[in-house]
């Protein structure tokens, strides 16, 4: 698609660790600093986020929450992507085609994310300075261009210049162009004014689908056991992202007969496992039981949707996903001299930043009967190895 095929292999058993030995090395050492059991026994026992603090000295966070005067669920939170970044940067340093590139990849989900975030803000009026803190800072660009993005009207010729401005100079500009070339062949109309008649939620969605695409062909190129670990990751994620486009679509204009064939279904990624047979039901179902019908067909997603049918308390459809994820993460690690541990290594780290913040948003808001309901990585109580006992 946009992005040329990489000039280089990753190499063999008997080549890989020529070039990319050290950076494997550095990540995988890294996953000593994951939480463990004990660990997570020991954070939901607290009572305040005090507590929190004092357990969370004797793991990897300490020195990230040093500085912190007065622990908060969004005060960790902040340190503990700051802690991530410093570290996907410092492996980025050490990488080398075609690594590097594989590396840059994993950063254009969060451009697009950040962008995304800009527009909409732009579009309700918010203050600049409050959006900018919110974007990831794995997805940033120089301030000047983010600064920028709100400055333009919302008119045909103010998003003209948005386009020539930031959508062209970005890295995950291309992405935006066949988003604007493909809609504005669509519409009959000039690419200036689709933004206007867009949801960002649709043009958000499109945009990963390339990415999902982009990200897909260069990881098959690359061939070994990167492309069937990695492709394997990314045809699940494409798949997540068909059925939640999907699921969310219900009781939106988007579900409408005709919208479904002409918008919805360009939402669909061309991978996955659901691709082509899945992806083309999809297009016609309506509800929630016809869903369920479609998936039914695909053994790895019906236990899934079985969840979010049995309207469980205990676990949501999400749950589910991230459960699933984080397996499909963790094994990437038992495999050795491919590229897909950089990827797991970030996901994996995320999802425990997002159990640390439920944690500590439970213990702050006096909800302990619910703090158990998180995805630990890496425990030796995960639902997938308890099954092979």
């Amino acid at each position: 698609m946009t992005t040329p095929p990489p000039a280089s292999k990753p190499g063999s058993l008997s080549t890989f660790n020529i070039l990319h030995g050290f950076p494997e090395a550095l990540v995988r050492g890294m996953r000593l600093s994951f939480l463990q059991d004990s660990d997570y026994h020991h954070l939901t026992q607290c009572e305040t986020l005090d507590d929190v603090r004092l357990n969370m000295t004797e793991s990897d966070y300490a020195d990230a929450l040093a500085d912190i005067n007065v622990l908060t669920p969004s005060g960790l939170q902040g340190a503990a992507i700051e802690k991530l970044v410093t570290e996907f940067k410092y492996l980025r340093t050490q990488a080398v085609e075609p690594l590097a590139t594989f590396m840059d990849f994993i950063t254009y989900e969060y451009m697009i994310e950040n962008v995304m975030l800009l527009l909409k803000g732009t579009l309700s009026g918010r203050d600049i300075n409050e959006l900018i803190a919110q974007c990831h800072p794995l997805g940033m660009f120089k301030e000047s261009t983010m600064r920028s993005i709100p400055t333009f009207e919302s008119t045909a010729q103010g998003y003209s210049d948005l386009y020539q401005t930031v959508l062209v100079d970005t890295p995950v500009g291309p992405y935006f162009a066949m988003f604007l070339q493909e809609s504005a062949d669509r519409m009959g109309g000039e690419i200036r004014s689709v933004l206007e008649e867009v949801e960002i939620e649709i043009i958000k969605s499109s945009l990963i689908k390339f990415w999902i695409e982009d990200f897909s062909q260069f990881v098959d190129k690359l061939g070994g056991e990167t492309a069937t670990i990695m492709g394997d990751i990314l045809k699940v994620r494409a798949d997540t992202n068909a059925i939640n486009i999907t699921l969310n679509s219900f009781g939106t204009p988007l579900n409408e007969p005709a919208m479904r064939m002409s918008d919805r279904k360009r939402l669909y990624p061309a991978v996955g496992h659901l691709y082509p047979a899945g992806t083309a039901m999809l297009v016609d179902v309506g509800d929630e039981d016809e869903l369920a019908r479609v998936l039914e067909l695909f053994p790895q997603y019906s236990s899934i949707w079985n969840i979010h049918s049995a309207a469980s308390a205990d676990k949501s459809i999400d749950d589910a996903f991230y459960e699933r994820d984080v397996q499909m993460l963790e094994l990437a690690f038992e495999s050795q001299m491919h590229f897909g541990v950089f990827y797991a290594y970030v996901k994996l780290k995320e999802q425990e930043i997002r159990n640390l913040v439920w944690i500590t948003e439970c213990i702050l808001q006096g909800q302990k009967e619910e703090i158990n309901k998180f995805v630990p990585v890496f425990s030796f109580h995960a639902p997938w190895r308890t099954k092979r006992r």
